[in-house]
């Protein structure tokens, strides 16, 4: 296991800056510990929705966590909007980085991950598998 501190930079597609980073360091698998800072847009699919939401305007990250894996990562994230109003769900690409996000990326090196369809559940679920 290895610890990767990233500060992803204004205008940054979070959940792609994420990836890129994996791959970066020849890493199939990962997951986030957590995750701050700023999104506009802000990309998110609500529980039980086939579509992704985009709260208007800049909204604060609150949290981020999830595995992350070469173009199938799972990351779930909350926000805040300026009323203080949260909303969560599963993170999609198109969030875009506004001022900043600090995020504690964790690489293991030994490990890939993919998603594949999973007859019980009827969706593409996480296969582990050592490298």
């Amino acid at each position: 296991m290895k610890t990767l501190p990233l500060r992803l930079a204004p205008g940054a597609d979070l959940r792609r800056a994420l990836e890129a980073a994996l791959a970066e360091h020849g890493a199939e698998a990962g997951f986030v510990l957590q995750g701050i800072g700023s999104l506009q847009p802000a990309v998110l699919r609500l529980a039980g929705a086939e579509t992704t939401v985009a709260p208007e305007g800049s909204v604060e990250l609150l949290t981020l966590a999830g595995s992350v894996a070469p173009g199938a990562s799972h990351l779930h994230a909350s926000v805040s909007d300026a009323a203080g109003r949260v909303l969560g769900g599963h993170l999609g690409y198109g969030a875009i980085v506004l001022t900043t996000a600090e995020v504690l990326l964790v690489l293991l090196p030994d490990w890939a991950f993919s998603r594949e369809p999973d007859t019980a559940t009827g969706y593409a679920e996480l296969v582990v598998r050592r490298r």
